[in-house]
């Protein structure tokens, strides 16, 4: 067994919850672990939709709060990571014999008037007939709705969140199983087995964010038997090849009340989704199912003038989210808001539970889990996370455009598309995987598409990169234009060298 260290606090799980309550916590002065048994980002927070958003439809379900807190972060977190966060569009058609127009003009209203919008421009009403959004619906599709929000690069958003962490003194495991975390001498042993082997860390404090694992940390590791307060929703997407060419995204009503988006996802493909069902399974066996599959083809093909059929599908991808079991009879319905539960004191050990949250709330969800141990452990610093900036965001929202021309001009010899891809994934960091490259072959041995060992190397000494999975479909998304002999050559690679 190695040695044994001793923190302030530990947190289990290395989603978009437990990263930035780790990110939180060092950042106001305590000592913090996080361990992750997978790859970070491997489970709920690199299966979403993909959107820092308010969450229109939970309007119906009256979750006024979380739309509130939801929209307010909108802007507070582009303005964090201005590189994986940009502004989208979404048209909402009006479709006759569903919601009413009014009720939409009102839900919209509200959204615009509760969302604390400065920088996002406001709803608009569009004749479909005339707007370029109009031309690859059906001819029925007259009156439509537009409204911002924003996209957000999630499996990205999970590591910078872990990477400022780190930089701030927090120690970051993956591929560490958390095997037992009993409670001694008024805090925590937690025995961890991965990488570094067996250790054991002493904690005044444990943040159980092990997101569709809440309960089996809480029954198994922690040996409470019994454990149930999550209910499991399956969410899958399809990607499709890119079904029109402007930049607008759509959201999309269904006649069983439930909505799908539409959107441009990595140029060349759209992203439709999601589902919602309930899933009782092992979360790591999550897969798309021919219901799902059929039902957003259906779903899609209702609004598209071109039926949106199998052979189009590029790639698939399906979630598990660790919904708050709040009795709600619908997997829809279930609340979307976060639950936080505190067992324990200072004198006995404290345990946070983590249940529920989005990746728009997640800075917010981390606020609320530091009041929790402040009041546990006392204060040390006041809050700090909605004027900070993540790691490669320091510029300023409107200014991606300026920092792509920048970085062209710095890189004359480089691809454009490549600048672009790097700028958006990494910001200002970019250069940092660039080095004194002046053309492609500087960067090292090509995998295909646009990835270099160059890349694939800042990847692994920064950012926790340990397969050829991690490069292509977590830390980038290059996975979906590669063959599989590049692959092969990315893991071979990986391997010789160590990684």
């Amino acid at each position: 067994m190695g040695g044994s260290d001793s923190v302030d606090i530990f947190v289990i799980g290395g989603g978009i919850n437990g990263a930035s309550v780790a990110r939180d916590a060092v950042g106001r002065g305590y000592s913090v672990a996080l361990a992750e048994m997978n790859d970070l980002a491997s489970g709920t927070s690199s299966a979403a939709t993909k959107l820092v958003h308010g969450g229109l439809r939970y309007l119906e379900h009256y979750e006024f709060r979380l739309v509130h807190e939801a929209l307010a972060e909108r802007e507070v977190l582009w303005a964090e990571a201005p590189h994986i966060i940009k502004p989208l569009r979404f048209v909402l058609p009006h479709h006759k014999g569903l919601r009413p127009a009014m009720v939409l003009r009102a839900g919209l209203a509200m959204y615009d008037y509760m969302g604390g919008r400065r920088l996002l421009p406001p709803t608009k009403t569009l004749d479909l007939t005339r707007d370029v959004t109009g031309k690859p619906l059906k001819p029925g599709y007259r009156l439509g709705f537009e409204y911002s929000d924003c996209w957000v690069d999630d499996a990205r958003f999970v590591v910078l969140n872990a990477r400022d962490a780190a930089d701030k003194g927090a120690a970051i495991y993956v591929r560490t199983k958390v095997t037992s975390v009993r409670r001694e001498a008024g805090g925590w042993l937690v025995e961890l087995d991965g990488e570094a082997g067996r250790q054991t860390i002493r904690a005044k404090l444990v943040v159980n964010a092990a997101g569709p694992w809440v309960d089996q940390v809480i029954a198994g590791t922690m040996g409470r038997n019994g454990a149930h307060h999550v209910r499991l929703v399956k969410g899958s997407h399809i990607v499709v090849r890119k079904l029109y060419d402007h930049d607008r995204c759509y959201i999309f009503q269904n006649g069983d009340g439930r909505i799908i988006f539409a959107i441009p996802y990595e140029d060349d493909f759209t992203l439709i989704g999601t589902t919602d069902e309930d899933f009782f399974g092992d979360p790591k066996d999550v897969r798309i199912s021919e219901k799902e599959t059929d039902y957003l083809l259906s779903a899609a093909s209702e609004y598209f003038a071109k039926p949106v059929t199998r052979d189009q599908i590029h790639w698939t991808y399906s979630g598990v989210r660790p919904l708050f079991d709040d009795g709600a009879s619908a997997a829809q319905e279930a609340t979307r808001d976060y639950v936080l539960k505190l067992d324990g004191d200072a004198a006995t050990g404290a345990v946070i539970n983590v249940f529920g949250g989005k990746l728009t709330t997640s800075r917010r969800l981390a606020e609320s889990v530091l009041e929790k141990i402040e009041d546990v452990l006392g204060k040390k610093s006041a809050a700090w996370t909605k004027t900070s900036r993540l790691p490669g965001g320091d510029f300023e929202p409107l200014a991606f455009e300026a920092e792509a021309r920048r970085l062209g001009m710095d890189y004359a010899g480089m691809p454009a598309r490549l600048l672009r891809r790097l700028l958006r994934q990494y910001g200002s960091k970019a250069r940092l995987v660039l080095g004194n490259a002046t053309e492609p072959g500087d960067l090292g041995q090509h995998f295909g598409w646009d990835l270099y060992a160059a890349e694939v190397d800042y990847l692994v000494a920064h950012e926790w990169a340990r397969t050829a999975q991690d490069v292509l479909w977590r830390r980038t998304k290059v996975g979906l234009r590669v063959s599989g002999d590049e692959v092969k050559a990315l893991e071979l690679y990986m391997a010789t060298k160590g990684h």
